[in-house]
């Protein structure tokens, strides 16, 4: 079967590209290897998809080439979304933080981008398994339900995230195969785990979150952390966690809005006992636990010295995490094919035409919030103005 464009990967990215590509009028095929297609859209926003953020900018994305992604971001912004959205009538919310999610269900909008494709004329063919790609004048694709031609190839594969829903490495080996570079992946968005001393000193605290701000590298992150029984996640630590690398350290304001050393200096001459104290801004449980680490007895017993070594380890808790939980809970793949590679107007291959890569597939990754479903929009129309 021959096509002007063949899109490996029905997923957000995938879709929005073929759209794009049919409304050109050219002829499209999308093959995907899962039974159900946008699997990903389905489950994002606890199901109820957090499609797009108000605040979509370059800054909260997170690439080995910081600019590429500022091009497909300026022509394919939050309101061109919208706009769309708002034509198929699907109701909407704004949370907390410019974050925008379905009233209903997210499979109004996986319904809507389908939609989408069948007016432009797009075949959306799922259960082709893909088992090899190749480049002659067009591009030759090969699945276990034939063969399918084309003058461009645009891969949507996604990352290595939610391997449950059909992720793989497909897209990566593909770059790899037609001599890209690969910027190495890692899970982003992700629970980070703690030394085994600190896991058991911890594990009673399963459950507990704590609105903290929480730093590394060059990122402060303000956010609910959360104990669980291997270490740390919550949004705060989540985002945290896509900037963190093996070695490397976190750092953790537990009271952000109070200068805990002032309510010690107030309290100075008080027999009230430092966990009693704790316990006024902390669940019982964490300052039970916090104490029993560090030390408890009445505030009148504490020198100047130890006070101000306490306020420092509460507005300044390092960790030093030993991993992560890795891509089976990761919400994206960091890490990709290497932007430095491609177009960032039209997300082609620059050292091979009419191949193109989109999405999660590429070394651009979002922030929580919904950056990561906006970058598949985006960049997903900036192919598919071009493919």
């Amino acid at each position: 079967m021959k096509a002007d464009v063949i899109i490996i990967g029905a997923g957000a990215s995938g879709l929005m590209c073929a759209a794009a590509c049919g409304k050109r009028g050219r002829s499209v095929y999308v093959l995907d290897h899962g039974e159900q297609v946008g699997a990903k859209i389905l489950v994002s926003g606890g199901g109820r998809c957090n499609f797009t953020n108000h605040h979509v900018a370059a800054e909260h994305y997170l690439s080995s080439n910081p600019q590429f992604c500022r091009s497909a971001l300026a022509r394919f912004t939050p309101r061109d979304f919208l706009s769309l959205v708002e034509r198929h009538n699907i109701l909407y919310y704004e949370k907390e933080a410019g974050q925008l999610f379905c009233q209903a269900s997210s499979r109004a909008i996986l319904t809507m981008l389908l939609k989408e494709c069948n007016k432009a004329g797009v075949q959306v063919l799922p259960k082709h398994v893909v088992d090899r790609v190749e480049k002659s004048s067009g591009f030759c694709v090969t699945t276990d339900q034939g063969t399918f031609d084309s003058q461009s190839l645009v891969i949507a594969t996604g990352g290595l995230s939610y391997a449950n829903l059909g992720a793989t490495d497909m897209g990566h080996r593909i770059a790899k195969q037609f001599g890209l570079k690969i910027v190495p992946p890692k899970p982003g968005l992700v629970p980070l785990t703690l030394q085994a001393n600190e896991q058991r000193s911890f594990r009673d605290l399963a459950g507990i979150s704590l609105d903290t701000v929480v730093s590394c590298s060059s990122r402060s992150y303000r956010g609910n952390i959360l104990f669980t029984h291997r270490g740390l996640s919550g949004p705060a630590i989540l985002q945290a966690s896509s900037f963190w690398t093996p070695g490397g350290r976190i750092v953790i304001d537990l009271l952000p809005d109070i200068d805990i050393h002032a309510v010690f200096q107030e309290k100075r001459s008080s027999k009230m006992e430092m966990q009693n104290l704790l316990a006024a801004y902390f669940p019982k449980r964490f300052a039970q636990v916090w104490c029993e680490l560090h030390s408890t007895r009445p505030l009148n017993q504490y020198s100047e010295k130890d006070l101000r070594t306490i306020a420092e380890l509460l507005h300044a808790w390092e960790l030093a995490p030993v991993g992560t939980e890795g891509y089976r809970v990761a919400e994206v793949t960091a890490g990709g094919v290497d932007t430095r590679e491609l177009s960032s107007k039209t997300m082609e291959a620059r050292a091979v035409p009419g191949l193109y890569f989109i999405g999660e597939v590429v070394d651009v990754t979002g922030e929580l919030g919904g950056y990561n479903l906006h970058w598949a929009w985006a960049s997903g129309h900036a192919a598919g103005e071009f493919a």
